[in-house]
């Protein structure tokens, strides 16, 4: 069987051509330049329309097929610029009449994962997905792609090339200022954003922005803020390796053409015993042929369309697609045996201090940052996590005990908590049934409310941040908070909305046949918060903000 697919989510025409083995045949494209500013949406629909016959022609030339030989037809029915879109798929409609075809529409961010798993034989990778219009980590999950972080506002593709057309480099302006970035070492500081697995990049661009106003070399402000940048980026994805246990990364998207992006993921990968793919650059941005594969994927596994049903989506979520050919990998990250843990910022390890069983929480230099912000971010999160440790515990909050800590060794001594990890309780593994998990969740939402009520923000809740103590009956059990180090004090209605969110995303990602039913039971044990209305109807504004959200 053949297919034919059609790529025109944004400046990039792309038509591919494989078969069902999954051999490519064909990859043709051509990408809009504009003469100055950025991608105009009608520009690009132009584009494709001036574009599309020529390199489905193109495309056959290469692939020693005709016309007549294509049994399938795939276009990229979103998420992009809605003009674009809708141009690609009149044209991939026309084809599949002409040819009396079946026709598919797919979704652009799950092609690129599915070219990346295609290409590099990996299985099923926690995937880090970076271009102009996304920023996304993505992990396969009860039957589909959950995303458990992503950006809440521009896409990492976005903030780079607006910097580049500010400071007069033009467009596309990532690989203009990687060359410069290679220039310095001279690190200028600038806003490091990571709420949970979420991050954001506008107040970066702004801040680079007014350094090069104020004076600062281009290479300068390149090298700072391609560091920063990637840093959260790595960061976020440790973050969520760390969470799910996934043994793969795997990097997607037009992005991924950085040096130093691929070197610092691949830095990650390795120091948590993890293997790290990358598709050739030609898979990486927007291609025909991983809009070509997704549809031949959806139609092998007995997913129709029909013309009458081919709308484009302009907001076409990742995790809104049923994946019936994908099955979850049992494989897991292995840890040495001397390690007890490993999260995306310490290692764990059993100790002694004063004849006590301890915790040893060693946040350990990450090499693939640099000095300038690694030891930045190690000193503070230490200071702050023993602060909120101890104000959490005046608030009526359980937390571990501190021992000893060592502020130049980013170590902390603490209590070794005895008890159950809620993320483990809410694996198929332990067979709790949907009321002992509605209490747990009620009485995690209680405490969180108390928290919050000090005006304590946790910064990093995800079922794998608390402990379940003296379990023996949920609703009265201790719940036990760990690892504040993204945390800080503050009584804005935004910073809990925000809180709360990263809970609800890190339970959808990882425990999503349960989560409605979870995050309702937490809001309902919430309700003794001060501001409670508000803070619920600002998890729903924060939300909507959110790539593709409507």
């Amino acid at each position: 069987m053949i297919c034919i697919g059609l790529e025109g989510t944004a400046e990039k025409t792309g038509v591919g051509i494989v078969d069902s083995d999954g051999t490519i045949l064909a990859s043709k494209g051509k990408a809009l330049i504009p003469g100055k500013g950025g991608i105009h949406p009608r520009e690009a629909a132009e584009h494709h329309a001036k574009n599309l016959v020529h390199l489905i022609k193109q495309s056959l030339k290469e692939s020693g097929l005709t016309i007549e030989d294509v049994d399938l037809v795939a276009f990229s029915r979103g998420p992009g610029l809605g003009p674009a879109l809708r141009t690609v798929a009149t044209a991939a409609r026309s084809l599949a009449l002409l040819l009396k075809v079946p026709l598919i529409g797919v979704n652009h961010c799950i092609g690129h994962i599915e070219i990346g798993r295609l290409t590099t034989c990996c299985q099923d990778p926690l995937t880090l997905y970076v271009s102009g219009g996304n920023t996304q980590v993505i992990a396969f999950d009860a039957g589909r792609y959950q995303v458990f972080g992503e950006t809440l506002d521009i896409a990492i593709g976005n903030c780079l090339d607006q910097f580049a057309r500010r400071v007069g480099l033009g467009h596309p302006g990532g690989p203009r200022i990687e060359e410069l970035a290679w220039k310095s070492d001279n690190y200028l500081k600038l806003p490091y954003t990571v709420k949970g697995m979420d991050l954001s990049f506008s107040g970066l661009l702004t801040a680079a922005i007014r350094q090069f106003e104020s004076g600062a070399t281009l290479e300068d402000v390149c090298f700072s803020l391609q560091e920063t940048a990637f840093s959260m980026l790595v960061e976020v994805t440790e973050r969520a390796l760390a969470h799910s246990k996934k043994s793969e990364v795997l990097l997607v998207g037009g992005v991924a053409a950085n040096k130093r992006l691929r070197e610092m993921l691949d830095i990650m990968t390795q120091d948590h015993y993890a293997d790290f793919f990358m598709p050739e650059m030609k898979y990486c941005g927007d291609n025909g042929a991983m809009i070509a594969w997704l549809g031949m994927l959806m139609h092998q596994h007995g997913i129709k369309q029909n013309i009458s049903n081919s709308k484009v989506i302009q907001r076409y979520r990742t995790d809104e697609v049923d994946l019936p050919w994908m099955e979850k990998s049992s494989q897991k990250l292995q840890l040495p045996p001397e390690m007890m843990a490993k999260g995306a910022e310490a290692n764990i390890y059993a100790d002694q201090y004063l004849g006590e069983d301890v915790l040893s929480k060693k946040r350990i230099s990450k090499s693939y940052r640099i000095k300038e912000i690694d030891l930045y971010l190690r000193k503070k999160r230490t200071r702050k996590e023993v602060k909120l440790l101890g104000e959490s515990k005046r608030c009526g909050i359980i937390t571990p005990l501190v021992y000893h800590v060592d502020e130049e060794k980013t170590t902390i001594i603490m209590e070794n908590v005895k008890g159950s990890n809620v993320k483990e309780l809410f694996s198929e593994e332990t067979k709790l049934d949907i009321s002992q998990i509605r209490a747990i969740s009620n009485n995690i939402g209680v405490n969180i409310a108390r928290l919050h009520n000090c005006g304590i923000i946790h910064g990093d809740l995800t079922t794998s941040n608390i402990i379940l103590r003296n379990n023996e009956n949920c609703q009265e059990a201790d719940v036990v908070f760990i690892d504040f180090g993204l945390g800080k004090n503050s009584n804005l209605v935004e910073d809990k909305g925000v809180d709360l969110l990263v809970f609800k995303k890190a339970i959808s990602s990882i425990h999503h046949d349960i989560s409605q039913d979870c995050f309702i039971s937490i809001l309902n044990g919430y309700q003794e918060a001060d501001d409670y209305k508000q803070i619920v109807a600002k998890i729903e504004e924060i939300e909507r903000r959110g790539r593709y959200t409507s």
